[in-house]
């Protein structure tokens, strides 16, 4: 009876990831170490005090990151995904990190104004609807990080190519 549930699990999860993949154009895909680590130096660098939000936080690897290295920010992490979105939060109490809070929601649906940071990794097609939804609704001051794929029409302050296989680039804009 065990291994029917256990079945029956990994085909609901399995079936959902694909679903939310197709959905969302874009499956949930951990952000990878190298790159981790520079977004958080970046970060550390810049030394942030507010409240931060990673669009799209997927397994919520690096908002938890982010909160334990930088304990004096809230982080909010937005993913609409279900799987990941459960497997974020047992990671938060595994890792015990208070600093940050997952939600499951489509961040194109919830307002950024109160953010100070935004750090996202989406698909190019999805840069080009945040782009209007940063200029709507973020703060002026506003820092917006992305890596892997630039904000269309915006010029960045800072871009940092990380020494991995890809030269992926992290992309540091100012609103």
């Amino acid at each position: 009876m065990f291994s029917f549930v256990l079945l029956v699990v990994v085909i609901y999860a399995a079936v959902t990831i694909i679903f939310y993949t197709l959905r969302n154009g874009i499956s949930p895909m951990p952000t990878g170490g190298r790159v981790n680590r520079v977004v958080l130096d970046v970060l550390h660098e810049i030394n942030p005090t507010g409240r931060i939000v990673e669009l799209g936080s997927g397994w919520g690897t690096l908002a938890l990151r982010i909160g334990k290295r930088l304990p004096q920010c809230s982080v909010v992490g937005y993913e609409n995904s279900p799987v990941p979105y459960v497997v974020s939060k047992l990671l938060r109490v595994v890792m015990s990190v208070p600093s940050v809070v997952f939600t499951r929601a489509d961040f194109y649906a919830v307002s950024l104004s109160d953010f100070d940071v935004a750090v996202c990794y989406p698909y190019p097609g999805a840069m080009e609807k945040l782009r209007e939804k940063f200029v709507s609704e973020l703060r002026p001051g506003t820092l917006v990080m992305s890596h892997t794929f630039a904000v269309p029409g915006w010029e960045p302050e800072r871009v940092v190519e990380v020494s991995d296989l890809y030269r992926t680039k992290v992309y540091v804009y100012r609103v």
